[in-house]
C-alpha cells in the first residue's frame, strides 16, 4: 500500500515538529552550558540527538512507503528561561504536546486503514510514554530537592549516554 497524500502531509508535519524539538533541546543545552550546568547540557544534547533520530525514522519510513517526504523550514526556538526548573517544565509540556501529535498520526493511520503505519507508529507511542515519564521524573527531583539540589540533579543528568 502506498502512502496516501493525507499521511504524507501529516508525516511531513511530524518531521518538522521533531526537527523543531531537536532545535529546542539544543537551545536548552546552550542555556545550561552558559549556566555552568554541564550535566543538564549533556542531557539536552542527547535529547536533541534523539529527536533528530525520530525525524529520520519518519523520513525513511515515508520514503519506503512512496511518500513525497520533504524538509520544511523550522521556526526559531526559545533561547531564554527564568531558571533551570522552568526548562524542564517546558520539556515535560512539550513532550505531552508531541504525544498528542503522535496520537493524531495514529488516528489518521487508523482512518486511512493503513495497518503497516499503525504498527510503525506504536514505537513512537511507546517512546512518548517514556519521554513524558523521564521529564516528569526530573521535575519530581526539582520539587523534592529544590534549588539546593541542583548540583545533584546536574550530576545525575550528566551520566546520560
Amino acid at each position: 500500500m502506498k502512502f496516501t497524500k493525507k499521511l504524507t502531509d501529516a508525516f511531513n508535519e511530524q518531521i518538522k515538529a521533531e526537527m523543531w524539538s531537536s532545535n529546542l533541546y539544543a537551545s536548552m543545552a546552550i542555556y545550561f552550558q552558559k549556566a555552568g550546568l554541564p550535566g543538564c547540557a549533556n542531557w539536552m544534547n542527547k535529547q536533541a540527538e534523539e529527536e533528530l533520530e525520530h525525524a529520520h525514522k519518519l523520513i525513511e519510513y515515508g520514503v519506503d512507503r512512496g511518500g513525497d517526504m520533504k524538509i520544511s523550514a523550522i521556526d526559531a526556538v526559545p533561547t531564554e528561561w527564568a531558571e533551570p526548573k522552568a526548562v524542564f517544565e517546558q520539556v515535560y509540556n512539550h513532550e505531552c504536546y508531541v504525544s498528542e501529535l503522535i496520537d493524531k498520526l495514529m488516528d489518521l493511520a487508523i482512518a486511512e486503514n493503513d495497518k503497516a503505519t499503525q504498527e510503525f507508529l506504536r514505537w513512537f507511542i511507546n517512546e512518548q510514554v517514556e519521554e513524558e515519564k523521564n521529564a516528569q521524573a526530573i521535575l519530581d527531583k526539582f520539587n523534592a530537592y529544590g534549588v539546593h539540589g541542583m548540583w545533584c540533579i546536574d550530576h545525575e543528568l550528566g551520566k546520560r549516554e
